[in-house]
């Protein structure tokens, strides 16, 4: 699969995913639908050397929660669009799938931390639904 590549809304910060992606999660948490204004955050999680920033990593700063073990929000200064966040402690980067400018080549295959959707949040496909974090991300 060829790299694809994506960017902030400014177009400040680049990145470029070269990795094979493992997942690609619906995730309808209050933390996720609170940090980008949604009803879920669609993230693709592929491993931490399958991206890689090709410019603007000074543009970049993370929010981190300080109770959450997990969770934390990398944009861009600038534009204050999402960017890809890099877990090292997991070994894995979490990319917002709206922040890519290229086809991915992979589409969302589940629904995770449900129990926790906005009431007005409807689902209406048939991938599978998980209330809370799946065993495996």
């Amino acid at each position: 699969m060829p790299p694809a590549q994506g960017s902030c809304l400014c177009g400040a910060v680049a990145f470029e995913m070269t990795g094979t992606p493992k997942r690609v999660n619906h995730c309808h948490c209050s933390r996720c639908r609170k940090v980008r204004g949604v009803a879920n955050a669609t993230n693709l999680l592929v491993a931490l050397d399958g991206v890689r920033f090709l410019r603007g990593t000074e543009h970049l700063t993370t929010y981190r929660l300080p109770e959450a073990k997990f969770f934390a929000h990398v944009f861009c200064k600038i534009c204050g669009g999402s960017m890809p966040r890099l877990d090292e402690g997991r070994g894995i980067a979490i990319i917002p799938m709206g922040a890519f400018d290229d086809d991915p080549g992979v589409k969302p295959e589940r629904h995770i931390h449900v129990a926790s959707k906005a009431p007005w949040d409807e689902i209406h496909d048939a991938l599978p639904v998980f209330p809370g974090p799946p065993d495996e991300m």
